[in-house]
């Protein structure tokens, strides 16, 4: 049984050196994201609590478009990764093309959308915020949404990368635009007192980087997955249909997933400034906790996709198994870390006695939801949606979200009086449902059979 195990598993599409190299740089990718988003935290919390109040509001609107792009980003993945199962190089290649230009031209609209809309975003998504927040939160937005077709055209083509197993590209990317980020931070907060601009134009600058470098990779020729080398540009609908049957429910679902969170902010908002800045502080911290398991969930599309579009289920069952082993072994480590840092974080932050014990229960929650379900509420549906289940991943996770997440944060949160920790303790209870009701789907075996492709 163990030689038959063997020569199986000697044609399988990803052996373990194949596995690491894909993940590793995802990992650091994400390390160096999560670690730069904490030093901006940081530095903005130098010109005061409603400064990173401002900013994390702003954030997660971003946040929102971001997960929308990365969304269809993954559909376009998802594409050019089955036809790359299938050896169809050259589809493989179109799917490319195509994703790049269609997220381009949707990213202006929003950008567009988003500037239109500024005051609805502030006076009435926001919620009633204090007039110091709203200042800083005015101030970052309108420099920040100048960066919404960058950071789109970036995560398409780090999206194209990764689908050809190639992560070490989008890894180098992200960190030169991360290190112009922290080093415009540092420079225009630190030596020219710029306060709240001084976070906002230097991301600004590292997402156009970003995306004139991944761009000018992709045009690369002999790279199995590239992008035409001309501005001319003709749709191919076949192949955006394809990618809007993965991409738009997956946006649908990240789209309402943060729109929910959105929703919470502003019940936050109503517990105090000290509430909104332990929430914010606490969101990055735990941005570390669930890293590994964001890194893999990226290696999930590209092993599952590839599997799928060669038609081998049985190379599908057994990497998604050896994924989540891998996802939570990584969680262990990362929570427990965090845990043992805790004290150096909160001091780095000088955070007021208040925010920081809120910060610290807060974390803890989080840190115990994420040991012990994150990867089964996030990972196995990433699973189901690079097979083409897409449709019943955006059920659960948007049935489960509004009435954990959005119904139970205010049961919790506001009529039991728990405040900012019942709105967390709502957030794991959504995570547990969720992964319910995926292992049940995974198991029935109906997601089997809706290869795009």
């Amino acid at each position: 049984m163990k030689r038959k195990q063997s020569v199986d598993r000697s044609r399988y599409l990803f052996d373990n050196h194949t596995l690491r190299i894909l993940i590793v740089p995802l990992v650091i990718e994400q390390l160096l994201s999560i670690l730069v988003g904490m030093a901006d935290s940081i530095m903005v919390s130098n010109v005061g609590e409603a400064a990173v109040s401002g900013v994390s509001l702003v954030d997660s609107v971003m946040l929102l478009l971001i997960n929308i792009f990365a969304a269809l980003a993954t559909g376009g993945a998802v594409v050019a990764g089955q036809y790359l199962g299938r050896e169809d190089r050259e589809n493989a290649c179109r799917a490319s093309d195509q994703l790049v230009w269609f997220v381009g031209g949707v990213s202006l609209v929003i950008m567009a959308l988003v500037y239109l809309g500024r005051n609805f975003i502030l006076h009435t998504l926001f919620g009633q915020i204090e007039a110091d927040v709203m200042a800083h939160a005015d101030t970052y937005l309108l420099i920040v949404a100048a960066s919404i077709p960058f950071i789109a055209i970036y995560n398409a083509g780090a999206a194209i990368f990764r689908a050809q197993g190639n992560s070490k590209v989008s890894m180098q990317v992200s960190i030169i635009m991360n290190i112009v980020n922290v080093v415009g931070n540092a420079t225009l907060i630190y030596s020219f007192h710029r306060g709240t601009e001084g976070v906002a134009i230097p991301t600004l600058v590292s997402r156009m980087v970003a995306a004139v470098l991944v761009i000018a990779l992709l045009r690369r020729e002999e790279l199995p997955l590239h992008i035409n080398r001309t501005l001319r540009f003709r749709p191919r609908w076949d192949m955006i249909r394809r990618i809007l049957y993965i991409g738009v429910p997956n946006g649908l679902e990240n789209s309402m997933f943060q729109l929910g969170k959105i929703l919470v902010l502003s019940l936050v908002s109503t517990f105090g400034t000290y509430a909104i800045t332990a929430n914010a502080v606490g969101g990055v911290v735990a941005s570390f906790q669930i890293l590994p398991g964001m890194a893999i969930n990226l290696a999930v599309t590209t092993v599952i996709s590839r599997c799928i579009g060669a038609g081998d289920y049985e190379q599908a069952e057994y990497y998604c198994k050896k994924l989540h082993i891998i996802a939570y072994g990584c969680e262990i480590a990362t929570v427990l870390l965090t845990f043992a840092a805790l004290p150096l974080i909160l001091w780095a932050y000088n955070l007021s006695e208040l925010t920081a014990r809120t910060t610290e229960q807060v974390l803890l929650i989080h840190g115990l939801g994420a040991l012990l379900v994150w990867p089964i509420a996030f990972t196995l549906p990433t699973v189901l949606r690079s097979a083409g289940d897409v449709k019943v991943s955006m059920a659960v996770s948007l049935l489960s979200m509004w009435v954990c997440r959005i119904v139970l944060s205010y049961v919790f949160g506001q009529y039991l009086g728990f405040g900012v920790l019942g709105v967390w303790a709502a957030m794991v209870t959504d995570w547990v449902v969720r992964a319910v009701c995926f292992i049940a789907r995974y198991c029935s075996g109906k997601w089997k059979g809706k290869a795009v492709v």
